[in-house]
């Protein structure tokens, strides 16, 4: 996301591989699984989630590869573009979330404009907190998108020096001036902490990590490992747990050794995870999960939230409640992902719209077509 114009003196660096025609099942397959990721710890609130699969930095990061292609067009039809790709499935979403905290008694004042464009954390009252609480990565999200055309032109100035300094903001917040308490800190952290995740995207788009050698990659990301490890481990007292989301100083170093290796790899070695066709379903998932990040996303929380009302259900029939492990989290996490399941062909179709996409109650394969 993110084109720069190709004026002045700062000159457009193309990929010094070219791109294959179509999706790339590396990047997909990574999405996917941040995607499973994050359901995962939302089901189970693992702290050691974070650890095994940094799912925001890498979600970031991809984002951010994609954003330097797209800036090779002019940079404000890309911003409509981005926006036009976000706004309605968000929309969409936030009125049934809106009008639920309404009918539960929440009275909205001003800021109920960051309903309308998430440049801040959007107001609810406590009973849909678990449904809102999730939409700071769109508001980050979406930050990262409105900057990325400076972003991009200030790290073609100087490419390396650049995505080393682009950690320094969330030491400055850890140590240094910790920000206001309120949106704009929010916004700053949160920036601050895939700040370099997303400029690791540019620099993949870009070559930067193509010519990198091995050693120094291995050494820097082995680095920022065990100082994110070891800030996690050495402050639970501050934090209460070592679990990354609440620690954005260890997420930040973290996600920066761990996802540098992965966009190196790809970069280096052209993988291409091609023969994932050969595997129809799970290729086919991948597809969906792609097509529907941000349906997804935005609608597995209500699936969570209402799967343990419906599970209470089933405790009203004898048979499920003899044969099914119905008080067991990993029951929990199947009847979310079937909700899942469901609002994907029942709400996805509104990213299709925005895409400007004949909707589609399933992307890819024969899956039948809204309006058809």
């Amino acid at each position: 996301m993110g084109a720069h114009s190709r004026t002045g003196t700062v000159p457009a660096v193309r990929p010094s591989r070219p791109e294959p025609a179509g999706r790339d099942r590396y990047f997909d397959t990574l999405r996917a699984l941040a995607l499973v990721r994050v359901v995962t710890y939302h089901t189970f609130g693992w702290a050691w989630c974070g650890l095994v699969f940094p799912s925001m930095g890498i979600m970031f990061a991809l984002a951010g590869t994609l954003m330097a292609k797209s800036l090779e067009r002019p940079a404000p039809k890309v911003l409509r573009s981005r926006l036009r790709r976000l706004l309605p499935p968000f929309w969409f979403w936030g009125f049934f979330v809106v009008l639920a905290m309404l009918v539960h008694g929440w009275i909205p004042g001003r800021q109920i404009v960051y309903w309308i464009v998430p440049l801040g954390d959007p107001p609810g009252n406590a009973w849909g907190e678990q449904a809102w609480e999730i939409l700071w990565y769109l508001r980050t999200y979406l930050w990262f998108v409105l900057l990325s055309p400076l972003l991009l032109r200030l790290f073609r100035l100087a490419p390396v020096p650049v995505l080393v300094l682009s950690l320094v903001p969330v030491l400055v917040l850890g140590f240094v001036w910790s920000g206001p308490d309120n949106r704009l800190g929010s916004a700053l952290w949160d920036l601050s902490t895939y700040l370099f995740c997303w400029m690791l995207g540019f620099a993949h788009r870009d070559g930067v990590l193509q010519r990198a050698k091995p050693a120094p990659v291995i050494v820097l990301s082995l680095a920022a490992l065990g100082y994110g490890a070891w800030y996690a481990f050495g402050h639970q007292a501050d934090f209460g747990t070592y679990d990354l989301d609440e620690n954005p100083l260890a997420q930040a170093f973290w996600s920066a050794g761990f996802v540098t290796p992965l966009m190196w790899a790809k970069a280096r070695f052209g993988i291409g995870f091609a023969a994932l066709a050969r595997f129809r379903r799970l290729d086919r998932a991948v597809t969906v999960f792609n097509a529907r990040a941000v349906t997804i996303y935005l609608w597995h929380q209500i699936a969570l939230v209402l799967a343990v009302p419906l599970i209470d259900r089933l405790w009203d029939v004898p048979a499920f409640e003899t044969y099914l492990p119905l008080d067991s989290q990993w029951f929990l996490f199947g009847v979310g992902w079937m909700l899942i399941a469901f609002f994907v062909p029942a709400c996805g179709w509104v990213e299709d719209i925005a895409a400007r996409r004949k909707p589609t109650l399933l992307p890819g394969g024969r899956a039948a077509r809204m309006g058809g």
